[in-house]
């Protein structure tokens, strides 16, 4: 959503509301950002209010629920909280998901839980003691990476590089060829 999706809509929706939907996908990406002030997050607080205007003009008011009102409260939560990369649900839902799986009998969920989990460990375990037998924990690497020797050196881009520098990635990759036709 953050990055192709602008470039998706840029020739396939008229102007008025591609630029909206570019400035919500906009909002996403600095929302995520990692280089992020609190500064950063007053400011994105007042777009996300006239960006919401904008799309209030665009859709019909069914589109609009409580989902799409939370907006509004994220880039505050931001400021708040620091970073929404070390407060999002997924890797905690995700690991939910899992847990699910092993019910297998509904009459008695904690227990599926606990018996599914018991086995997980002990396969993890038998696939980590017998170093001949080929598991998810010991696959042989089919992609040899070295790994640079030294310390890693940062330089910070200009916004105008770091535009250059996306647009030349996303006009040179052969898999979003299909989104630019």
């Amino acid at each position: 959503m953050q990055q192709l999706l602008p470039l998706a809509i840029r020739k396939t929706l008229p102007k008025r509301v591609s630029v909206v939907l570019i400035q919500l996908s906009s909002f996403f990406r600095e929302l995520c950002s990692k280089n992020s002030r609190p500064e950063d997050f007053e400011e994105l607080e007042k777009r996300i209010a006239v960006i919401l205007c904008d799309l209030e003009q665009i859709f019909p008011p069914a589109f609009f629920d409580i989902m799409v009102h939370l907006l509004i409260h994220l880039a505050s939560e931001a400021r708040i909280g620091g970073p929404v990369q070390y407060r999002w649900m997924y890797p905690i839902e995700r690991y939910l998901y899992t847990l699910k799986k092993f019910v297998r009998n509904k009459t008695y969920p904690e227990g599926s839980i606990a018996e599914g989990y018991l086995a997980d460990e002990c396969v993890t375990f038998l696939a980590r003691w017998l170093k001949d037998v080929e598991s998810r924990t010991n696959r042989p690497l089919r992609y040899v990476d070295d790994t640079p020797i030294g310390n890693p050196v940062r330089f910070p881009l200009s916004v105008e590089q770091e535009k250059k520098l996306h647009d030349y990635i996303l006009f040179n990759d052969s898999d979003v060829d299909t989104y630019i036709q």
